[in-house]
């Protein structure tokens, strides 16, 4: 069993998906902080969902991919991009000696196995076509479909649950129909509404 690793938290309501840009907006001193240590020596940082609904413990391994604006009050933009995902087995309100938290966490490399089958890619450009969205690409991951498709919280939470491939696909294969249904009646009827 991989060892359990230390990492700085940044406990949020949100959820991010692994391949997910995240951009934040950094005012706590303690928060600021974290941002400095990351620019200073690089690393990664956790954002860790605090909903009730995350029985699991499931966070968000996140890197900074830039700085978009310094504020004059020490204030920061920040986009980030999930590259893994982690279990939360120890929370620390104050990781010590740093003012900011932290926190045990079991990497679970969601990135390691991503690819989707033809079929399911044939699904999906299928879908982004309906979408009139003709530039998808060739080189999308199972990721990339799960952050197109908007997922709400209770299925990200699902989806980040599911620990093979297959488990995924299926998952979302399902949500794609749905989305395509949607969609496609969206289409169907939006010559059908009048205004009186």
């Amino acid at each position: 069993m991989e060892q359990l690793v230390e990492i700085p938290v940044f406990p949020l309501s949100i959820l991010p998906l692994p391949n997910e840009l995240i951009p934040l907006h950094i005012f706590e001193n303690r928060y600021r902080e974290l941002l400095q240590d990351i620019e200073d020596k690089g690393g990664v940082f956790g954002i860790y969902y605090t909903h009730g609904l995350n029985t699991d413990r499931i966070g968000s391994l996140m890197k900074l991919e830039g700085i978009l604006k310094r504020y004059d009050s020490g204030e920061s933009d920040v986009v980030t991009k999930c590259i893994d995902t982690f279990l939360l087995t120890k929370f620390y309100n104050q990781w010590l000696p740093k003012p900011y938290p932290g926190g045990e966490v079991y990497m679970l490399h969601v990135n390691a196995e991503q690819q989707v089958s033809q079929r399911f890619s044939d699904e999906f450009r299928a879908y982004m076509a309906l979408k009139k969205v003709s530039d998808v690409g060739t080189d999308f991951n199972i990721h990339d479909i799960a952050n197109e498709l908007n997922l709400d919280i209770g299925d990200r939470l699902k989806y980040l649950r599911l620990l093979t491939n297959d488990k995924r696909e299926s998952f979302l294969r399902e949500r794609l129909k749905y989305q395509k249904f949607i969609l496609q009646q969206e289409l169907k009827h939006k010559d059908n509404f009048y205004l009186n």
